[in-house]
C-alpha cells in the first residue's frame, strides 16, 4: 500500500497534464481501461488458470462498474475541472467512507483505536494539503469537486465488495473479470469521443503519461490493492490514502521545491501514528478469526461445487 501512495500520488498531476491537451477525460478512461484489461487478462492466462463461477459474475461486474468504470470515469471527469489539490482534500474521506460501508457491509468492528487514528491521519493529510493554500468552490471547479467526491464513494464501495470475493479467487482471476466489466460498461459513455480521437499530436511526454498510467497506474497498482486486501482489512487499505500527500511533500523537498517545515513534521508525526492505529496487530487480530471462518466456509463449498459449470480453465497453481 506504502507503493500505492507513490503511484497514486503522481497519478494526480499526470492525468490531469493529460487533460484535455492530449485526451478527453473518457479517451482517458477508454485508453488505461483497454490496455488494463488486455494486461490483466494476458497476466492471468499466463500464470493464474482459475475458475470462476457463474453466481459470483454479478458480484463481480458490480466490482467493475464501481472500481473502474465510475471510480476512474468520474475522477478523470472531475479533475478535468478542479485542481489536484482539490481533488487530493476530497480523497481523504476514503478511509471514513470505507469504515462506514464495511461496518454495515462486511460487519467490520468500528473501534475507538481504528477512529482515532483515522481522525488523526486526516487532520496530518489536511495541514500538509492545506498549509498556505486553499479550496476552491466555484463554477467548474464546484462540479469538478461533486464529481470526484462520487468518485471516492464508488472507490470506498468497491474495497468493501471486493473483499469477500478475494478468500475465494485468486488476486489476477478477480481483476481479470473487473476489468472486462469496467471496460464493457465505459464504452456506451466513450464510444462518441473515441470517434474523434488521434495520436498525431502525441510527443514524448504523451507516450510516456499514457505509458505511466495504464501500467503502473492501472496494471501494478489494482494487483497490489487486491493483493493487500488478502491480509488487511478494507479501512487499512484506504488508510494509506493519507500517506499520499507526505510523499509528495518529501519529494518536494528532495528536489529543492519546498523547505522541511514544523506543519510538515507535525502532519507527518500524525499520519504515522494513524497507520501504527489502524493497521496495528490488535486491530488485524479483531478481524483474523472472522476471515479465517469465512476462508473455511468456502473452501467447504467449493468442495461440494466442483462440478458445477464454470467459466475458465482447470485450476492450476500459480507460477
Amino acid at each position: 500500500m506504502l507503493g500505492v501512495a507513490v503511484i497514486f500520488g503522481l497519478h494526480y498531476s499526470v492525468a490531469k497534464s493529460m487533460m484535455p491537451g492530449y485526451l478527453t477525460p473518457w479517451q482517458l478512461v477508454f485508453i488505461r481501461l483497454l490496455g488494463g484489461v488486455i494486461l490483466f487478462w494476458s497476466f492471468q492466462k499466463l500464470f493464474v488458470r482459475e475458475r470462476v463461477d457463474r453466481r459470483d459474475l454479478l458480484m463481480l461486474a458490480l466490482c467493475g462498474l464501481t472500481g473502474f468504470t465510475l471510480n476512474i470515469g468520474l475522477f478523470y471527469s472531475g479533475l478535468n475541472l478542479t485542481t489536484p489539490v482539490d481533488a487530493a482534500i476530497i480523497h481523504v474521506t476514503n478511509p471514513i467512507l470505507v469504515l462506514i460501508l464495511a461496518s454495515i457491509l462486511l460487519r467490520e468492528k468500528v473501534t475507538i483505536r481504528k477512529t482515532g487514528g483515522i481522525l488523526l491521519g486526516m487532520t496530518g493529510a489536511l495541514i500538509l494539503i492545506l498549509w498556505g493554500r486553499h479550496m476552491q468552490f466555484g463554477g467548474q471547479t464546484a462540479v469538478g469537486n461533486v464529481l470526484v467526491l462520487l468518485n471516492m464513494g464508488c472507490y470506498s464501495l468497491y474495497l468493501v465488495l471486493l473483499k469477500p470475493l478475494l478468500v475465494k479467487y485468486h488476486t489476477v482471476t478477480i481483476l481479470k473479470w473487473v476489468s472486462l466489466f469496467g471496460f464493457l460498461f465505459v464504452i456506451p459513455f466513450s464510444a462518441r469521443s473515441m470517434l474523434s480521437l488521434s495520436f498525431t499530436h502525441f510527443d514524448w511526454y504523451g507516450w510516456s503519461a499514457l505509458f505511466y498510467i495504464i501500467v503502473p497506474g492501472t496494471f501494478l497498482v489494482y494487483l497490489m490493492i487486491n493483493f493487500s486486501l488478502n491480509t488487511l482489512s478494507p479501512t487499512a487499505v484506504s488508510y494509506y490514502t493519507y500517506l499520499q500527500p507526505v510523499l509528495a511533500a518529501v519529494s518536494s523537498v528532495s528536489v529543492g521545491m519546498e523547505r522541511i517545515t514544523l506543519p510538515k513534521v507535525v502532519a507527518a508525526l500524525l499520519i504515522f501514528t494513524g497507520v501504527y492505529l489502524v493497521t496495528s496487530r490488535r486491530e488485524a487480530g479483531r478481524g483474523k478469526g472472522a476471515e479465517l471462518s469465512a476462508q473455511g466456509t468456502e473452501q467447504g463449498k467449493r468442495s461440494k461445487e466442483r462440478g458445477e459449470t464454470n467459466f475458465d480453465q482447470e485450476v492450476q497453481k500459480p507460477v
